[in-house]
């Protein structure tokens, strides 16, 4: 019985922690980047598709993203022509646990299938 309780408990912590990136993720990134339209910036199906590419391991992924949005910055960016159609993406003053949860989301998402925001 105590090792159902402690399942029980690590489902739902895990599961409560997948919807809060969600939540942050939708509440924050998709102002400028719609999940598969461009408009104000590049759509983030772009931006996760570029990442795997350059990142396919889920740290590096996550590390990467995480440092870049954290203190975006031309030279270290893997998507210098966003920048030069949409410009430098601003400095956002996240917190990097955020970032680093939002950029995990964002991995594990495949933003060309249907999910949920929440």
């Amino acid at each position: 019985m105590k090792s159902l309780f402690m399942l029980l408990f690590f489902l739902t912590t895990f599961l409560q922690a997948s919807q809060n990136s969600a939540l942050l993720f939708h509440g924050n990134c998709t102002t400028c980047h719609f999940e598969t339209k461009s408009v104000s910036a590049p759509a983030m199906m772009e931006v996760r598709t570029r990442y795997l590419n350059a990142f396919p391991d889920k740290k590096d992924f996550v590390r990467e993203m995480t440092e870049w949005v954290h203190k975006p910055n031309e030279e270290r960016s893997i998507m210098q022509d966003a920048i030069d159609k949409y410009e430098l993406m601003p400095n956002l003053a996240f917190e990097k646990d955020v970032l680093q949860d939002i950029a995990a989301y964002i991995y594990e998402t495949d933003f060309t299938k249907q999910h949920s925001p929440h």
